[in-house]
């Protein structure tokens, strides 16, 4: 988002999410939402006269490569069909013209109205003959702009502006000014469309802020909008300050543009260098330096009188297109990292387009309404429209892990918003969404069990199950709705196997000291999951009894590791005890060394667990060497706990964990005794890791399994 715009604090919105928030947008289908009434064509003159009145002016990036033009000057007769064939479009469009001079700028409108009501549509289609996006490219591209229209008033009603797929929220606008016409602000490549309505009108404004109204009227949440208000559309990313980078287009492993049918097409036909990459493995980070979007070429229709444009494009009725059958063209395909136990498999996805006529929108104009709110305010206003029903869909936010400022070095993390865009996909889905302002939002999701990856350039792949439950509304992923990401130079791979474990494993969390909780999702069988290599991780595995197990996690510069046949219960918690107080009393006996030169730091309890701390009387031995002998005494009674739970004697074991919970008090003041001889860092680490012990020990003192 721009500089100036407001911060949008995505914990706090997907927290209320994951906390039963309503949510008021949910996307609908025809299927799913109440019946529409039927619709009739409007006739030729009137629906004429009405897309001329409406009319977009359409704004496109300066390095826009694929314009709107006319497909049917590259049809062809295959197999006793009507195809536009995707080598003869892109070889036809670059020899007659190109981006440098773009041949027949056309929109295709399409009219109809809802029978018995004064509501009517027009729809815009436009055609490009590529489109090169990140990981969506493919032959031929259509999006559409929808008007609703209440003909008795001659006002608009609804602009609904199509996004990448029917799986993210379109770019919408409930009773726009009738005296404006819709801008249309095409994205780079995607040709996805954002909408403008306001006084700047060939940018993109999510939120109103600074006496101006948004660009779209889309909703989130019912009733937290003050607390984190961001509308859930796709807009557009590069207006709003995120990067986005684009992918080469490859047919068979081999560039696009070197295929013997493209002789016209080279890459300066592409989009230019400085956006583009390979892959997303090509890169260790994501990158930085990306050009923000700047508006190239403004266009308008041929028939408007008075407005100042760099080109125009001609109105020509769909049903001239009508007689096509298919798009065509081999299928391009983009290599999608899922992380897998063993070894990460790669997800060829592709997507294909087909003919506007007979999409469900073009004789059902309401089904493309993703946003409850306007179906309800359409369905309200007319008895055409039924009242929407609420559609499944999954919402995470995507962020990226770094390390902390205020932990020591290569132990404690946090997460910043992603300075770019990233990507969501279902494995049982066809093609990858995009984010927008960090948020991945698949709707239409059917009920049942699902992979969720998200993948970007120059972050390491993540993966989780998901579950939908039939009629959920909305479904939160992630550790709280937060998935964070890791820039590849600094991923490490954490690999578990709950094959041969003492108990039937159903979840598995990660989390590190200083960032909390990074993970957490159920466990099915061996997976991984990619960390900062620069955290200290808890993991935590729970069983089908609901019994839990952790393990000490510290990667370093290890790029992968493995817990097999994890435990859960009183030992396997016990035995994490030790090594988090282990690890934390070897750091601090280091600084104790360099404080006073003397590393004895006096004797700690006898194996059996006394409960009495021999970390000297008060001033004795200094604050440092206190925290050292109580730290010690941890160990010891954590240990011992340990062994009497894997000898079968709960009772003693269950003592010594009490005698480990009164240390830990006694951990909280030698903390705030030690600060000003500790390193801040370390005194930091020391605290976050003193809560984790309360909370883990707490755990072993509750567990019934041993």
């Amino acid at each position: 988002m721009a500089d100036d715009a407001p911060s949008l604090d995505r914990r706090a919105l997907l927290g209320a999410v994951a906390t039963g928030a309503a949510a008021s947008l949910a996307g609908c289908s025809v299927l799913e939402s109440g019946a529409d009434a039927t619709v009739e064509s409007v006739a030729d003159e009137r629906a004429r006269s009405l897309a001329e009145q409406f009319a977009p002016a359409l704004y496109f990036d300066r390095n826009e490569r694929w314009f709107p033009t006319d497909p049917r000057a590259y049809e062809s007769r295959q197999d006793g069909r009507t195809v536009v064939d995707g080598f003869d479009a892109l070889e036809g469009y670059v020899r007659a013209g190109g981006s440098d001079d773009p041949p027949a700028p056309t929109a295709f409108y399409h009219v109809v109205e809802y029978a018995a009501s004064p509501l009517a549509v027009v729809q815009f289609w436009l055609y490009s003959a590529f489109d090169q996006f990140t990981t969506n490219f493919h032959w031929h591209d259509w999006e559409v702009l929808q008007v609703f229209i209440d003909t008795e008033t001659d006002e608009p009603q609804l602009y609904v502006a199509s996004s990448h797929s029917r799986s993210v929220p379109n770019n919408e606008y409930l009773d726009p000014d009738p005296d404006r016409r819709p801008r249309v602000l095409s994205e780079l490549g995607s040709h996805s469309s954002g909408l403008s309505v306001n006084d700047d009108a060939d940018s993109f404004q999510r939120l109103a802020f600074d006496d101006s109204g948004a660009d779209i009227t889309n909703s989130l949440l019912e009733g937290i909008e003050n607390i984190a208000s961001i509308p859930l559309a796709y807009g557009l990313p590069r207006d709003e300050g995120l990067r986005l980078p684009f992918v080469v287009p490859e047919l068979d492993g081999d560039p696009l543009v070197e295929h013997d049918r493209l002789p016209s097409v080279d890459a300066s036909n592409l989009l230019p260098d400085g956006l583009t990459i390979r892959s997303f493995d090509d890169l260790t980070s994501p990158p930085t330096e990306l050009p923000a979007r700047e508006t190239g070429i403004h266009f308008e229709y041929a028939g408007r009188d008075g407005v100042d444009a760099d080109r125009t494009y001609d109105l020509v009725s769909s049903a001239e297109l009508e007689h096509i059958d298919d798009f065509t063209g081999p299928q391009l395909s983009f290599e999608f990292a899922i992380p897998e136990f063993a070894e990460d498999q790669i997800a060829s996805h592709i997507t294909t387009t087909g003919v506007p006529w007979a999409d469900d929108r073009y004789d059902q104009p309401a089904s493309d309404i993703s946003e409850t709110d306007h179906r309800q305010a359409l369905a309200d206003r007319y008895e055409a429209i039924g009242d929407p029903s609420p559609v499944n869909q999954v919402v995470a936010g995507v962020t990226n892990a770094v390390a902390a400022e205020d932990a020591p070095e290569d132990e404690g993390l946090t997460t910043v918003p992603s300075p770019l865009e990233l990507f969501a996909l279902f494995e049982s889905e066809p093609e990858a969404v995009p984010t927008f302002q960090g948020i991945a939002v698949i709707q239409d999701v059917p009920a049942g069990e699902h992979r969720l990856s998200i993948n970007g350039a120059g972050v390491a792949p993540h993966s989780e199950p998901v579950t939908v439950a039939d009629g959920s509304g909305t479904t939160v992923a992630g550790s709280a709705g937060e998935i964070p990401v890791v820039a590849r130079e600094n991923a490490t791979k954490l690999e578990i196997d709950p094959d041969g474990a003492d108990s039937d494993l159903d979840r598995l969390a990660v989390e590190d000291d200083f960032a909390g909780r990074l993970y957490d999702a159920p466990l099915s069988g061996p997976d991984a999951v990619y960390l900062h290599r620069g955290g200290a991780f808890t993991t935590e595995v729970r069983d089908t009894d609901d019994e839990v197990g952790a393990f000490r996690v510290n990667p370093g510069e290890e790029a992968r590791t493995r817990l097999d046949a994890p435990r859960t219960g009183k030992e396997s918690l016990a035995t994490y005890l030790v090594a988090l107080a282990e690890e934390t009393r070897a750091a601090v006996a280091a600084v104790a060394e360099e404080v006073d030169g003397d590393s004895d730091d006096g004797d700690a309890d006898d194996a059996g667990g006394s409960g009495t701390d021999a970390d000297g009387a008060d001033g004795q031995g200094g604050p440092v060497r206190g925290l050292v002998s109580v730290l010690d005494a941890i160990v010891d009674a954590a240990r011992w706990a340990a062994e009497r739970a894997v000898a079968g004697d709960r009772g003693n074991a269950d003592r010594q964990l009490e005698a480990v919970a009164t240390r830990l008090d006694r951990v909280e003041t030698r903390i705030e005794a030690a600060r000003g001889s500790l390193p801040d860092e370390l005194a930091n680490a020391a605290e976050h890791r003193l809560e984790q012990a309360r909370r883990r020990t707490d755990q072993a003192k509750n567990a019934e399994k041993l």
